[in-house]
């Protein structure tokens, strides 16, 4: 059986091979029960007659029915209504197991496939710490048409932890997964080809063919899951979204610990104790509207236009910002109304420096200057704001002592306590802990979650195309980290990588989006052109959303190394004024 299934995980193996499986009945999994489907034009019927199946390849089927016309879309400041295309909605567990700290943990995951099936099927990737189910409806980036909508079949899962089930105060809430080596492994990449076997094998079941091409998609850990299934199961899908990839996601982790210590020094403790409330007002908007004026006087006509987008921020360099931001500093100027103190621009500086061992080496990587830092996207994370603590120490604070360090250490889910335990850590020596393993963690979470590996071999051999998306003002996961591992991978083929996998830098933008970018555009159709009509993509039209100084400007993100240089003549807004083109101006 599992011949039968890597034999047919990719698209092009689909069709009249599967059929003729189908035919002679041995597409089952074994242990499945027999069931057959009603009539292909009983959708309905068809539908519900899936709950119940069961195999070591599906799992068992809890829900299966017509899925509802309409679905909320949320987010914290608004809510949508979309409407959905008539399409089966399922639900599946895997069988539980009874893991650490009295905890029970199974792999959920939740489809659904549409009436009108376009043939494809597309994986939706997580965020965080995952252990939620997901909406299956294949998100595309914001503003795009989720890939249901599409007509794909999509899956989205829990990678193998339920938040509503597997929540432990004392072991970082939602965290506690992390304390269990096979639920770990499980959010790390374990999980992943299950679901997607499973997807794939109810695909074949409910259309009787299987998908021509299978794509994923993901943001963050989402993007961590992408890599995963490139380097580690490389047959499952014919093209990949890895945007914004988590795929240092430990060494991130410890960089946010280190941040966390950074911007605390700036704390005046005559004024108190330190709380993950006061990050909030150690910087200004007025220090950072300086730091934004000095980035951009250094950096901002290196593209060859002063226009608020550094597109050539490569060049953008500590070397070039630090003297003018410098002579802002209130020790040079009168004017305390437009100055910035040095222990800021130290902080600033030491925080995109990233943490370093005795020896000066990098911990995890350094981050970019760039003009999205100390926007409200960006602050959320490293600083928070007047409503919500930094989510480097909410996130951060519960994932790195329960889900990244061996052995895990416990700490409650109070704010206090997680920045109490962040405060607490030694650099460099307690990074050392997510290269740990021990009895209980054969493996650590760098060998189960990291996946920056440049061996990308049988992916490349398979012919599949790997699109990366990330923000240059990306305060999660930095860019510099991704553009040294797509060099990595550059160099191990023989600097031929653009023909199966690129890099798409976004000026300005944050994680996963915001920020002063053209942060609304569609890898996704662009990886789907580059797999089905071997179109590769030198750069991708984007658009800047309603949060930017320019809503409605264009600008074509261009193929790492190129970047954006402007035609000297045409409209500053319009993308097509812009060509795309190395740093030294050569096209």
């Amino acid at each position: 059986m599992d011949m039968s299934i890597r034999g047919m995980t990719r698209g092009r193996h689909g069709g009249k091979v599967v059929t003729a499986m189908l035919l002679v009945g041995i597409a089952a999994a074994p242990g499945s029960i027999p069931a057959r489907l009603p009539d292909r034009n009983d959708f309905a019927g068809r539908c519900a007659a899936m709950k119940g199946r069961q195999s070591d390849l599906l799992g068992t089927i809890i829900h299966a029915a017509t899925g509802p016309a309409t679905f909320e879309v949320r987010n914290p400041f608004s809510s949508q209504a979309l409407a959905l295309p008539p399409h089966c909605e399922i639900n599946a567990t895997f069988p539980a197991r009874s893991g650490m700290h009295s905890q029970t943990y199974a792999i959920k995951y939740h489809m659904r496939l549409p009436e009108q099936w376009n043939g494809r099927f597309m994986f939706q990737g997580g965020g965080g710490t995952n252990g939620e189910i997901g909406d299956a409806l294949g998100s595309t980036g914001v503003g795009n048409l989720p890939a249901l909508l599409q007509g794909y079949a999509v899956v989205s899962q829990d990678s193998g932890h339920d938040n509503a089930v597997n929540n432990d105060p004392s072991w970082g809430g939602t965290a506690v997964f992390g304390t269990d080596p096979e639920a770990r492994r499980d959010y790390g990449h374990a999980s992943f080809p299950k679901v997607a076997r499973a997807a794939k094998s109810l695909i074949r079941d409910f259309y009787g063919v299987a998908p021509k091409f299978s794509y994923f998609y993901g943001c963050s850990k989402g993007g961590q899951e992408g890599m995963a299934f490139a380097q580690r199961y490389p047959d499952l899908f014919d093209g990949i979204v890895a945007a914004a990839p988590g795929f240092s996601l430990p060494r991130a982790a410890v960089a946010q610990a280190a941040d966390t210590q950074t911007f605390a020094r700036l704390w005046d403790r005559e004024r108190g104790k330190l709380t993950p409330a006061s990050f909030a007002g150690l910087f200004t908007d007025t220090d950072f509207a300086i730091v934004h004026e000095s980035v951009a006087k250094a950096c901002d006509g290196l593209d060859g236009l002063r226009d608020g987008i550094i597109a050539d921020f490569g060049r953008c360099t500590s070397q070039r910002v630090l003297p003018s931001l410098r002579l802002h500093s209130c020790r040079r100027v009168s004017s305390v109304a437009h100055c910035i103190a040095p222990a800021k621009i130290d902080a600033l500086e030491g925080s995109l420096r990233g943490p370093r061992d005795r020896q000066g080496n990098a911990i995890y990587a350094d981050w970019p200057w760039d003009l999205g830092i100390g926007s409200p996207d960006w602050s959320f994370w490293k600083l928070g704001n007047a409503h919500m603590p930094p989510f480097n120490v909410l996130i951060g604070g519960m994932s790195l002592p329960s889900v990244f360090m061996v052995p895990p250490r416990p700490v409650t889910t109070d704010p206090d306590a997680l920045l109490d335990f962040l405060m607490d850590l030694r650099f460099p020596e307690d990074a050392r802990s997510i290269y740990a393993t021990s009895k209980i963690f054969p493996r650590s979470s760098w060998e189960d979650i990291a996946m920056r590996s440049s061996n990308l071999d049988r992916f490349h051999a398979l012919g599949g195309k790997l699109i990366v998306p990330h923000g240059v003002s990306d305060p999660v996961f930095t860019i510099n980290d991704t553009i040294r591992w797509r060099n990595e991978v550059d160099a191990r083929y023989h600097h031929k990588a653009d023909g199966f996998v690129r890099l798409f830098p976004v000026p300005g933008m944050a994680h996963c989006g915001g920020g002063p970018a053209t942060d609304r555009f569609d890898a996704f159709s662009a990886l789907t052109a580059w797999v089905e009509k071997h179109k590769a993509p030198e750069f991708i039209p984007a658009t800047a959303g309603p949060q930017t100084p320019w809503p409605g400007r264009t600008r074509p993100l261009c193929a790492y190394p190129r970047v954006a240089r402007y035609d000297g003549k045409g409209p500053i807004n319009s993308g097509g004024s812009f060509r795309c083109q190395t740093p030294s101006g050569r096209a």
